[in-house]
Formats: C-alpha cells, sequence, structure tokens
C-alpha cells in the first residue's frame, strides 16, 4: 500500500477529534443571559471578536472563565449564567482591549452593546484596561500595524492595484489572507472592514508557514448589517494624464474606465444580512518595446487592452443563538489582448489570453459549551483559461536583442481546488489551546501547447546575420495530462501565560503531500512574549521554528508533461538554418523528472523583536529575523556532455528536480505609526527593512551555471534595502489627503557570457570569477498621493442592526470629543447620502525608475536598462453611497 494512503485514517481521526468535543454538563435550570454588541467607533459590527466572561463572585466561581468570538453580525450570548457580577473583557486588533468591572447579571436577558475605539478617552464610566496582559496577543498592536478605515480609504480603488500596495507596504513573502483564505480576488475597498500587516514572523503552529515564512496580510470583510446600504463607483483614467514612458518616442495610449457597485443589508437584524457587488474594467495599459531588430533599434509603446468583470455575493446567518454561517461567491472574467509585446518581443509576438475564475466560500463558527470555540471553513475554487496567437510562426530569439515569429501558445488549463479546515479553542485558567487539521487538494486538467513550432536562438546579432544559430529546440507530442493533489496538515499549540507579565506559546504540526514520499515532517515552534511594565506600552518577543512547503504542482505537471516521451522537447546545438535538419532521424530530447527522495522543501527561522508605545499613539519597533532554507529545489543535469559527448545520446538534458539547494537570509525591520484621530484624524506609518538574503537555486528547473556544484551558485535574491511610508490627514472637514512614499536599493541580476560554453543548450554560462546575481539596477523610489471631498445630505445615518434597549459600554477612547455611552462621527460619513470626488496619482514626480537591465554580455543592451516602472497615471473618480 502507498504509504500516503496509510495516513487517511489517521488524518480522518484527528479531523473527528477536531470536528467533536465534549459539550459542557448543562445546568438543571435556566439563569441569566447575556447578550453583547461589539461595534467600532463608525457603529459597524465587528465580527470574530474574543468576548471573554469571568465570574467574580459566589457560585458562579464553580463555571469558570468563558470564551468566545462574536458572530458575522457582531454578537456574542452568553447563556445559563449564574446571577452575580461578571468580568467583561473585549478585544480586537487595532482598538485597545478593554476589561468592564461589576457587571451585574440577574436572572433573564442582560443586553451589553461595547464601543471599541482606538484614541483615549476621559473615564466617565466604570472602565478599566488590564494593558499588560493585553499587550501579550498575538494579534494585538505589538509587531504589526492595523489600517485604520481612513488608510483603507486611502488604498487604490482597483483591487489589483490595491493587492500590489498592500504586498509592498508588508515585509517580503507576506501572503494575503481574506477572512482566513488564501487565493481569489481582493473584495472592494466598500466591504473591508480591517486590515492587519504584519511586521514580524509569528511562530503559530497554526500556520502552514512555506518559504516565505508565516506573515500574512490579513483582511477581514464585514456583514451588512443594519439598513439597507449601497455604493456606486465610477473611475477614469487617460492617457492625457499620464506621463510619457523615457524609452517610447511617443506617450503610450492608455485609458481606464471602472464601475462598480454594491449593495447590503439586513435581512433579519441580529441574525441574517446580506452583501453583493459588480465591478467592470476597460482598461488599456501600455507596454514598452525596446530591441535591436535587423532594421535597427526599435523603439515603441504598446496597446495592451484587458476587460475583465467581477461579481461577488455573500449571505451571513446566525444558525443558532451563538453559532453563525457565512457563503461568498466570486466570479472573475478577464479577457487580455496583445500579451508577449514588449522588452525585446517585436509586435508578431502577441497572443490573447480569456480565464474564469470561480470561488465559493463558507465558514460556520461558534461555541461548544462553555469553554470550547471551534471555527470551521470550505473554500472550493475551478478555474481556467486559454490563449491563442496572433501569428502562427516559428520563433527567432537573439539573446537580449530581439526576438521574433509567432508567441507559439495555444490551449489551456482547467483545474478544481478545494481547502478544507476546521480549529477548536479551548480555554483553561492560564492556558489557551487550540488544535486543528487543513486539507486542500486539486485536480487538474492541461493541454498548453508552447514553442510547438520550433525556436531558434542566436547568441548575438552577429550570430544572426550570418546565420549561425547556437541551438533550436522545439515541444513535440501531446501535451494533455491530468493528475490530482492531496495535501494535509494537523497542529497543536497552547499559549501559556506563566505569570502576568509573560506568554510562552509553542506547539507542533505535522504536514504531508500526495505528490511527495516524504512523511518526516514534524516542525516545532515556540515563542516568547514579555511585557515587563504595568502599563503595557513595552513588548518584547522571541521566536524559534520549522516550516515546510509544498511542491508546487506547477513543478510535477512539467515532470510528467515533458518526460521526453509523451512529449519531447528537441534540443539541437549548432543547428542549420533556416532548416534544422535531422535527416529522418528522432533528434536527442530534453527530459523533466522528479528526483529520488524528494522531500518537502524547509526553513528555519529564528526571531526577536521589541515594540514600544511612546508619547500618545505614537508607536516604534524593531524586529531581527533568521531564517535558513534547507530541501530547496534546483535542476541537477543527469546527462550533461562530458568532453561534448552526452553519456546517454538518446536524450539530450534529464533535468532531474533535486532537493539539495538552501538558503540563508538576515533582516532587520524598523517602524513607527501614530494615529491621531483628535487632530484632523490623522494617520503616519513608515517602516524600513534591511535585508541580506542569499541562495543557491534560481528554480526546480534551474541548471547551475558550473556544472553541478551548488556551492558556487550561491547569490543575492532580494535589494538590500526596502522604505515605505503613509500620511494621511483631513486638514480640512470633509477633505481628506494621504501620501505614500517607497523606496528601494537596486535589485540583483545575472550576467552570463551569451554562450553555450558547456553545449547544453542552456544560455546561463557566467564569465570567470562572476557569482551570480553579481549586477545591481539603480534604486528606485516614487511618490503617490490621493485627494479626496466628500459631501453629505439628508438625514442622520442610522447604525445597528436593532434588536431591543441596549446599554452602550465605551471601551478605549474618543474620535473627536466624543461622549462617554455614545456614537459620534463627524462630517460627511454621519449623513445618509455621502457624495465623494477624489483624484490619484502613483509615482506623482514622474521619476525614472530605470529597470529590466540586460545582463547579457553579447546584447547591445548588456548593463543598460531598457524600460521604466509605473510613469506617472492619474486616476479621477466619484463614489455615492447611501
Amino acid at each position: 500500500m502507498n504509504p500516503f494512503l496509510k495516513t487517511i485514517p489517521l488524518v480522518a481521526l484527528a479531523a473527528a477529534l477536531v470536528a467533536v468535543a465534549p459539550a459542557a454538563s448543562a445546568q438543571t435550570t435556566p439563569n441569566g443571559r447575556l447578550v453583547v454588541t461589539v461595534i467600532d467607533q463608525t457603529g459597524a459590527v465587528i465580527p470574530s471578536a474574543p468576548v471573554t466572561l469571568t465570574p467574580q463572585e459566589g457560585a458562579a466561581l464553580e463555571a469558570g472563565t468563558r470564551i468566545m468570538a462574536t458572530s458575522p453580525v457582531g454578537v456574542a450570548v452568553f447563556d445559563r449564567l449564574v446571577p452575580g457580577r461578571y468580568t467583561l473583557q473585549v478585544e480586537f486588533p487595532g482598538f485597545e482591549t478593554g476589561v468592564f468591572r461589576d457587571l451585574r447579571i440577574r436572572a433573564g436577558d442582560t443586553r451589553r452593546t461595547v464601543l471599541l475605539q482606538i484614541a483615549k478617552i476621559d473615564q466617565e464610566v466604570n472602565v478599566t484596561r488590564d494593558r499588560q496582559s493585553a499587550a501579550l496577543d498575538p494579534l494585538g498592536a505589538a509587531f504589526s500595524t492595523v489600517l485604520t478605515r481612513e488608510q483603507i480609504d486611502a488604498l487604490p480603488d482597483d483591487p489589483d492595484e490595491m493587492e500590489r500596495v498592500l504586498t509592498a507596504m508588508a515585509p517580503p513573502g507576506a501572503i494575503i489572507r481574506v477572512d482566513g483564505f488564501t487565493g481569489g480576488k481582493l473584495p472592494p475597498k466598500s466591504q473591508i472592514r480591517s486590515i492587519r500587516l504584519p511586521r514580524m514572523d509569528t511562530m503559530a503552529a497554526q500556520n502552514h508557514g512555506g518559504s516565505g515564512g508565516a506573515m500574512h496580510i490579513d483582511i477581514m470583510t464585514q456583514p451588512g448589517l443594519g439598513p439597507m446600504r449601497g455604493t456606486v463607483d465610477f473611475a477614469f483614467r487617460d492617457d492625457a494624464l499620464n506621463a510619457r514612458n523615457p524609452f517610447a518616442p511617443v506617450k503610450g495610449d492608455e485609458s481606464l474606465k471602472r464601475y462598480s457597485a454594491s449593495l447590503s443589508g439586513s435581512i433579519r437584524p441580529n441574525s441574517s444580512s446580506y452583501a453583493v457587488t459588480f465591478q467592470r474594467n476597460d482598461q488599456v495599459d501600455s507596454a514598452n518595446l525596446l530591441a535591436a531588430g535587423p532594421a535597427g533599434t526599435i523603439a515603441a509603446p504598446v496597446r495592451q487592452p484587458l476587460e475583465s468583470y467581477v461579481v461577488t455575493g455573500r449571505f451571513d446567518q446566525a444558525v443558532r443563538k451563538d453559532h453563525a454561517l457565512r457563503v461568498s461567491f466570486q466570479r472573475t472574467d478577464t479577457s487580455r489582448r496583445n500579451l508577449g509585446i514588449g522588452g525585446y518581443d517585436l509586435p508578431e509576438r502577441a497572443y490573447a489570453s480569456e480565464s474564469a475564475d470561480n470561488l465559493l466560500r463558507l465558514s460556520e463558527n461558534g461555541p461548544l459549551g462553555r469553554r470550547f470555540f471551534t471555527e470551521s471553513r470550505l473554500q472550493v475554487r475551478w478555474f481556467g483559461s486559454d490563449s491563442r496567437s496572433a501569428v502562427e510562426a516559428r520563433t527567432i530569439r537573439v539573446l537580449d536583442a530581439f526576438t521574433s515569429g509567432g508567441a507559439q501558445m495555444a490551449g489551456g488549463s482547467n483545474a478544481l481546488e478545494f481547502e478544507a479546515a476546521s480549529d477548536l479553542d479551548y480555554v483553561r485558567g492560564r492556558h489557551s489551546w487550540r488544535t486543528g487539521i487543513l486539507v486542500e487538494g486539486g485536480s487538474y486538467h492541461a493541454d498548453e501547447r508552447s514553442n510547438y513550432l520550433g525556436t531558434y536562438t542566436f547568441s548575438s546579432t552577429g550570430d544572426f546575420e550570418a546565420g549561425t544559430p547556437s541551438n533550436y529546440t522545439r515541444r513535440v507530442g501531446d501535451p494533455d495530462v491530468r493528475y490530482s493533489n492531496l495535501q494535509a496538515g494537523l497542529y497543536i499549540q497552547d499559549d501559556f501565560r506563566l505569570v502576568r507579565s509573560v506568554m510562552l506559546s509553542y506547539g507542533l504540526r505535522y504536514e504531508v503531500q500526495s505528490l511527495v514520499s516524504d512523511y518526516n515532517n514534524l516542525t516545532p515552534r515556540v515563542s516568547v512574549t514579555w511585557a515587563p511594565f504595568p502599563s503595557g506600552r513595552t513588548t518584547i518577543r522571541g521566536g524559534w521554528g520549522w516550516f515546510d512547503d509544498w511542491l508546487s504542482t506547477s513543478v510535477y505537471q512539467q515532470t510528467i508533461q515533458v518526460d521526453g516521451y509523451k512529449q519531447r522537447e528537441l534540443n539541437i546545438l549548432n543547428p542549420g538554418y533556416p532548416d534544422p535538419g535531422s535527416d529522418g532521424s528522432i533528434p536527442p530530447t530534453n527530459r523533466y523528472l522528479l528526483g529520488d527522495g524528494l522531500v518537502l522543501p524547509g526553513s528555519m527561522s529564528l526571531n526577536a523583536g521589541i515594540d514600544q508605545q511612546l508619547a500618545g499613539s505614537l508607536r516604534v519597533s524593531a524586529a531581527y529575523t533568521y531564517r535558513r532554507g534547507r530541501g530547496l529545489l534546483r535542476g541537477s543535469n543527469r546527462n550533461a556532455p562530458v568532453d561534448g559527448v552526452r553519456p546517454d545520446p538518446s536524450f539530450s538534458n534529464v533535468i532531474e528536480v533535486t532537493p539539495d539547494a538552501a538558503s540563508r537570509a538576515h533582516s532587520l525591520n524598523l517602524g513607527a505609526n501614530m494615529i491621531l484621530l483628535n487632530w484632523h484624524r490623522t494617520f503616519f506609518a513608515a517602516n524600513y527593512t534591511y535585508t541580506r538574503s542569499d541562495t543557491n537555486t534560481s528554480g526546480a528547473f534551474s541548471l547551475p551555471a558550473s556544472g553541478d556544484d551548488v556551492s558556487r551558485e550561491w547569490g543575492p535574491t532580494l535589494p538590500r534595502h526596502r522604505v515605505g511610508g503613509q500620511f494621511s490627514t483631513e486638514p480640512v472637514r470633509n477633505l481628506g489627503v494621504s501620501i505614500s512614499v517607497r523606496m528601494q536599493s537596486g535589485s540583483p541580476y545575472n550576467i552570463t557570457t551569451g554562450l553555450d560554453d558547456n553545449s547544453d543548450g542552456v544560455f546561463s554560462d557566467r564569465p570567470a570569477g562572476v557569482g551570480r546575481n553579481a549586477a545591481l539596477t539603480a534604486w528606485q523610489w516614487d511618490v503617490g498621493a490621493r485627494l479626496s471631498y466628500a459631501i453629505g445630505f439628508g438625514p442622520q445615518r442610522q447604525t445597528g442592526g436593532g434588536g431591543g434597549t441596549q446599554v452602550m459600554v465605551a471601551i478605549g477612547g474618543s474620535g473627536g470629543g466624543m461622549p462617554a455611552g455614545g456614537i459620534s462621527v463627524s462630517g460627511a460619513s454621519d449623513k445618509r447620502f455621502r457624495l465623494e470626488f477624489y483624484a490619484s496619482a502613483q509615482n506623482i514626480t514622474n521619476h525614472d525608475n530605470y529597470t529590466g537591465n540586460s545582463g547579457v554580455m553579447t546584447s547591445p543592451f548588456f548593463g543598460q536598462p531598457t524600460t521604466v516602472l509605473n510613469p506617472r497615471k492619474i486616476e479621477l473618480g466619484a463614489r455615492f453611497g447611501f
């Protein structure tokens, strides 16, 4: 029996243990019931906020502490309570943790609406804060940045651009999650409740981790609680407002028309809600073509149209009084034309692509008894894409000079993927246990065809003019493949409060994947968090852990698709031209395969840091991380020429995926942020990251330039310095101004001779004494800006979802002199109708960030940049909300 199949009963047993937990024994007589609704300063509910209820006296002490998270409509319900006095604690990232003491519970229902805020308030209500304990929260403000509503509004309106900005603001390798799910497109800004940016790895065993570590950009959406609300958006961009690429003689044709609309509201107050959105993009981008073609240098902008549609629907339902179900669906259709042109690729290289992506998500959470809390989620994704070339012709490639001929793109791929996970929390005394299971898998079908007409490669323009190519490759055979993948992870962890000021977190994770016969994947994690002072302003954290990564399905697909038999990749050295010539015989072919003893790539991570809250809301932090990768994948040529002769003459290169590469990285991150909602709603954040990262592999199929000696392949991978900053304020009422700054040092790139010195048909040979990625591009910097003005009219805006008389408890601080126990939002946002006009610009100074440097010594562009990133673009838009 396959060893992986033997693990299935164990996985099933673990899943059963996670999904079913012993319910606490019910009390014989009903007593009190507490209903807690948690909202922010705008009146929006806060789902998934941990609420802790601790008895202070009498018979209630026997029941102990109970904890649960608020439902998607922001409600947490505690029933079967013994009457008496309790302590209520509510916390959520980005808000101050609050403790409401001496809350008296009587027979029947007791309702409290808890208002969480960021700034301080006068002590007009009986509110105290356990700041030292709150500073230990792994999801708290220490070592992370939670964006305010004003910051989220200042982000780009286009989800794709917003994703690029968030990725740039976070440390390298951070992965975006939406409501706990990875993959799919970002939701529109109107549906985003909070965004949490990491500044330091987390060692929690519940995180898969992977090669990028356990850093996540967590985006939480909000349900449509309350009266019906909606937005209508329109954005416009035209080349008249944009800057010209300095490498192009004329300005490129660029435009954008984006239409979007959203609608949300309650179906039943405090029970069910809905939210739907629609977005359409009609966009034209301009790529830059710069090539040294047969007729001389060609420089021109290339028009690349894009059309896309995104439809999203979401439904939230309280299944029982304390359990909630969330269902969402998203479909994205995208059509692109004139891809493949730009850089050295001439216009005949164009191809078109169409894709459709469907995403169905379900999640359920709620308590089991008095001490357990469970959360389960399921994601099903099915997607497909097709490509077609504009011209069907053989490809001519002159290294880093020009590429002509057809794109040779045809066929496509389809996939059905799923992700199922369940987590179980158990709180007992000073221990907070969590265990869970994650199962992912998919079924894949691909018939993508590439290079099916053949490609000639010339080392230089001189060789092209002489008609002496160095290499001819062509893929022949059947590319149609079908395969599946299954991977699973189990974990258990505990957050143990050793003393009031110290938390010890430790856990184990086990992972397995059907594509790899490697079952020794137990990874321990441990971290310590210390808040040395009662004020909770200082937090010190350190951690150590091992992480595994999955084998990419694209790597596996290539090994079964181009295996030298089903599909062959011809590789002819010094061929004839224009006929490669085979004399009726079958030329040797390349072959790709997985090596014996393949293991899951892994890494060890060690970090330490300090986070300090200074005067007011100014917070600064410093964090150091060391990461060492092992078992990383690289290509090993098992049929490399020896004195010009292949050991197996029936094949060319036999590239075996081998897990003996490694990496090492040191990084130091310095950050600062400040929120002054009482002073013109001002926010400031800045971070600096120093990274020294090296590896001896460029990918699973990359062959070392120095034979098979990976020790000579070490080279840098990332820019050394990265700086990012954002400032937003409201200088006058309803006028918002936001400025963002990005800067980074040069990116490393490789220097090659342009010749096939070792006669393997791969042009990766470097000059003697030159290491991999030895050259650097120029520094980059740019400044973005956004200006918006809002007009509010109509009656006062309603908040909440109704449902009985409630008492307001203000925890945190007020924004703008808000009296305790009430909600106040200033400006246009407190009106029933809101009209906003905005203008946003990327690279507003139009600084030329040169990139695309050629590292090929035989290229006419050797050592020179060939393009610039993001020339200035200005976007105008309007949004109407009700």
